[in-house]
């Protein structure tokens, strides 16, 4: 599991500063199939059915409800496409690289 699946979110009211270019690089670096996509973090999961792709979604609700951190989600037939990004800081943060390893763990056994 990687480490930052085991960190909690922290909450963000803004008045930060986002991540630096330099400070996404090794984040990323440990989140196979995560890459930048218009200053997100963004990754398609795939699966069998409708219903495994929504058992998905649902499992990321949970997590986000707990992080309280929410991604943006595109569904469709066998993909769910996740996005994360940190509104009140208008960048990226720490917590979204977190729930991202969070639902990356989802799949581990």
């Amino acid at each position: 599991m990687n480490d930052l699946a085991r960190k909690k979110c922290v909450p963000c009211e803004g008045g930060v500063a986002p991540l630096t270019p330099d400070q996404v690089k090794p984040l990323l670096k440990g989140l196979p199939g995560w890459a930048l996509e218009g200053g997100m973090i963004a990754k398609t999961f795939t699966f069998k059915n409708y219903f495994e792709t929504m058992a998905f979604v649902n499992a990321a609700a949970w997590v986000s409800h707990r992080e309280d951190h929410h991604p943006d989600l595109v569904v469709k037939w066998g993909e769910c496409k996740v996005s994360y990004v940190t509104h009140a800081i208008d960048g990226l943060s720490e917590n979204d690289f977190i729930c991202a390893a969070k639902l990356d763990a989802l799949f581990e056994t």
